[in-house]
């Protein structure tokens, strides 16, 4: 790739997030207060995650997963091939299925799950950096952007496999037939979340971080 369209496409990459910081979509439509859109990342990264919102904590700090799910994610990062937490941020382009914090749930227990009508108004900014971005390896990261990705499939069937982008079930990335980009879902971290408590899932887990390795380096070669 020439330089000069590398510079391009960083230059539009970057008038993208400001006109995404800029969005009140889901204000307007009366589900949030105020509108503060949590994402990170340039256009030189292949590898892609996406989850499913930003807590109250990501949402003080505009950092994606700067809270204790996200540490936990870090831990699972670094068993998988990343050198910590910093190393995964300048490699990994950061977003999620609504990109401003939801709010508490009505009994304060946990974070609300964005509404089908949330992720759609969010949609086009997701779109709009996989075009860009164009990302080689992409991580949903719970059943929300597993939903987004790989539709139809359950974190039961889809975490510890590999899918290329026609969701058909791949064992290697260098598969002639695979169309990219590649996707490896992840159950998400949150403690809230008791996915992992059967040791069934946690070795499927184990399965998807042992092929991490392998696929970051296979991601930043293309």
């Amino acid at each position: 790739m020439g330089a000069d369209h590398s510079g391009t496409r960083a230059a539009t990459l970057h008038s993208l997030q400001e006109a995404q910081r800029r969005c009140t979509r889901c204000v307007d439509a009366g589900y949030l207060a105020a509108s503060r859109p949590v994402f990170s990342g340039h256009a030189e990264q292949r590898i892609l995650l996406v989850g499913q919102a930003p807590g109250p904590v990501e949402n003080d700090c505009t950092r994606p997963f700067a809270g204790r799910a996200g540490r936990q994610l870090m831990r699972w990062f670094e068993r998988g091939g990343f050198a910590g937490e910093q190393d995964v941020r300048d490699r990994v382009y950061m977003t999620s299925m609504t990109t401003c914090f939801p709010g508490r749930t009505p009994d304060g227990r946990g974070d609300r799950r964005p509404s089908s009508r949330e992720v759609a108004l969010c949609s086009a900014w997701l779109d709009a950096v996989l075009a860009l971005v164009a990302p080689r390896l992409v991580m949903p990261i719970g059943s929300l952007a597993l939903g987004r990705f790989l539709p139809g499939h359950r974190l039961d069937d889809a975490v510890g496999r590999l899918f290329d982008a026609s969701e058909a079930s791949i064992e290697v990335p260098g598969e002639i037939s695979a169309s990219l980009p590649l996707l490896l879902p992840l159950p998400h971290p949150s403690g809230q979340s008791r996915w992992l408590n059967d040791p069934a899932r946690a070795r499927q887990l184990d399965g998807a971080l042992s092929r991490l390795a392998h696929l970051i380096r296979w991601a930043e070669s293309g």
